[in-house]
């Protein structure tokens, strides 16, 4: 048994939060805290949505669930106003001055729909759980071995692109798993996604289960509901989910997922947590014997697949854009990788409910951006003009439409380089920098700080992993040996979800940071002169051999100072 499987059986890992409430009144610190509870407290403590910060102990990263990525303005000016006053760094880490691009109180939008806040101080949880309850938030189960956020299309309701509006289902599936003690402890993560949108905007092909939108004809008539995909995932050994051979209607959908958890409850690893998730044991058994295996724990007769509605991948919805709701419009904002300050996010909340009707919503997205929802034609300008929306304008060059970074070194435990700041310099360098064809409106570039794969890099045009780069010369950061070390990454091409998925290859390793740009300017010049028609950077990435790919990513030359950007 490992470790974690160990600390998860000597205390529930919910009752951690009982746990929270008497640690914020005692006033502990950290080494009191494990002193009490052990080391293994900070692994219970996520499924509070806690996680310990990597090098600044005494803080957590705290994460907010949001399914489908949907919020009122209520909710959201709630998020933006808790940032404001607890995501606040102390002056002993530099206070305001420690991030020289955001300053200080931002949040972070994930590639899961949820929100994120660092310097959070163990003494103030209660307190922001007391304004989350009010408003029907949480951040329960935000990590840890159990359900994490339920994905939808943060354009559920919205568009003709889907067939029906799932967000009710989103919040019926969120709703049975989070607290659920029975299926809180499971082998390892489990991730859901549920959308009733033509796109998959909600990724159903990379999350350990996602519905997605069918009908079926069943005795008095035509139905909608959904087809599954199980045992998506991404990080080390990466997988696109299965089929089953499963129809299941929109009622029937808590208690499938309920029969997929109890399947992974009992049949998961728990020992070897490199092979935990669930896509490892729906490859071991084979995609039959896993629907099988679910089928025998589900309450209701399963019946087989009907007519698959998806048609494709969007995952995008930055832009002014037309409602199915005569005279609406819903505005995507472009927050490249994701970071935006609490202030701000309470003037958008503000904005919502100022230009929008009384349905009017914040919805977060799946690649890091936000859109708000039900604005009459007539207040987009108005919207538009307001100053939280200077910098995440609508239209945006293609590189910081489809920027997307991890939380990076900053904060986290695992991450080997730096990555919020470096993307949004990158991003919009690049923009500004590169002639692109005119039709080619986003350019996917996903960089993560390790292995871990939070930022998606493999279904990204462009994906990047942190790595750390042994060079010759003069650099004054060395190792132990006298190796000089600095930030790199491999760098990874081709990526993309949908009817023509594919995951990157990974065509160059340990490139040193400041040699990516040169090399993406090549790379980008090569695909203007050489694509055919419309083909997309993507598909040309796949088109031409990687041998081709790597020479033209070498045959510039970059001055190499160390892989670590300026400051805005």
């Amino acid at each position: 048994m490992n470790a974690v499987e160990r600390w998860k059986r000597e205390k529930h890992p919910l009752d951690v939060v009982d746990d929270v409430y008497e640690y914020a009144e005692e006033g502990l610190t950290f080494d009191e805290i494990e002193e009490r509870a052990g080391d293994g407290e900070w692994e219970r403590l996520k499924w509070a949505g806690m996680y310990a910060h990597g090098t600044h102990r005494g803080y957590f990263m705290l994460r907010t669930k949001v399914p489908g990525g949907r919020l009122t303005p209520e909710q959201a000016r709630v998020v933006g106003e808790v940032a404001e006053e607890y995501a606040t760094a102390p002056e002993e880490y530099g206070g305001e001055t420690q991030n020289p691009v955001w300053g200080d109180a931002f949040l972070d939008i994930t590639t899961r729909q949820d929100v994120q806040m660092h310097w959070i101080r163990i003494e103030d949880v209660p307190a922001i759980w007391e304004r989350y309850d009010d408003v029907g938030l949480t951040t329960i189960q935000g990590c840890g071995d159990s359900a994490r956020n339920v994905l939808g299309c943060p354009a559920a309701g919205l568009t003709d692109h889907e067939c029906f509006d799932a967000q009710p289902v989103v919040d019926a599936v969120s709703e049975f798993f989070t607290g659920n003690r029975e299926y809180a402890n499971l082998p390892r993560k489990f991730k859901l996604t549920v959308t009733g949108c033509r796109e998959d905007c909600a990724q159903s092909q990379i999350n350990d289960v996602g519905l997605v939108p069918a009908r079926r004809r069943l005795d008095d008539g035509w139905y909608y509901g959904f087809h599954v995909r199980v045992g998506g995932g991404l990080s080390d050994g990466p997988r696109m989910a299965s089929d089953l051979d499963v129809f299941v209607t929109p009622e029937d959908a808590v208690e499938f997922c309920r029969a997929v958890a109890q399947t992974f409850e009992e049949l998961g690893d728990r020992n070897n947590r490199g092979v935990c998730r669930m896509r490892y044991l729906v490859q071991q058994m084979g995609p039959e014997a896993f629907e099988q295996a679910v089928r025998d724990r589900c309450s209701v007769d399963l019946d087989t697949r009907g007519e698959d509605l998806t048609t494709g991948y969007t995952g995008d919805h930055v832009g002014v854009h037309e409602q199915k709701q005569d005279g609406l419009r819903y505005v995507g904002f472009n927050v490249v990788a994701g970071r935006i300050g609490g202030a701000e996010f309470v003037e958008a909340a503000r904005a919502a409910e100022r230009y929008g009707t009384e349905d009017a919503t914040v919805r977060l997205a799946t690649d890091q951006n936000f859109l708000v929802s039900h604005v009459p034609e007539e207040h987009v300008h108005d919207l538009l003009a307001e100053p939280f929306a200077a910098d995440y304008q609508p239209n945006p060059g293609p590189f910081s439409r489809g920027a997307v970074g991890c939380t990076g070194s900053e904060f986290c435990n695992y991450g080997i380089i730096e990555t919020k700041r470096r993307v949004r310099r990158w991003a919009r360098e690049l923009d500004e920098r590169l002639d692109t064809p005119d039709d080619l409106d986003v350019v996917r570039m996903h960089m993560s700080g390790c292995s871990a794969s939070c930022a998606q890099p493999q279904i990204a045009d462009v994906g990047f992993r942190g790595e750390t780069v042994k060079l010759d010369g003069d650099v004054e950061s060395t190792n132990d040996e006298g190796d000089t070390i600095v930030e790199g990454m491999d760098v990874g091409l081709g990526g993309s979800l949908g009817s023509d998925n594919a995951f990157v290859d990974w065509v160059e390793t340990a490139v040193p940071a400041d040699a990516v740009i040169p090399a993406l300017e090549a790379l980008l010049a090569a695909y203007t002169e050489e694509r055919t028609d419309d083909e997309r950077f993507y598909e040309w990435c796949r088109r031409v051999d990687n041998g081709r790919l790597r020479d033209v990513m070498r045959s510039v030359e970059a001055d190499v100072s160390g892989g670590v950007p300026a400051d805005d």
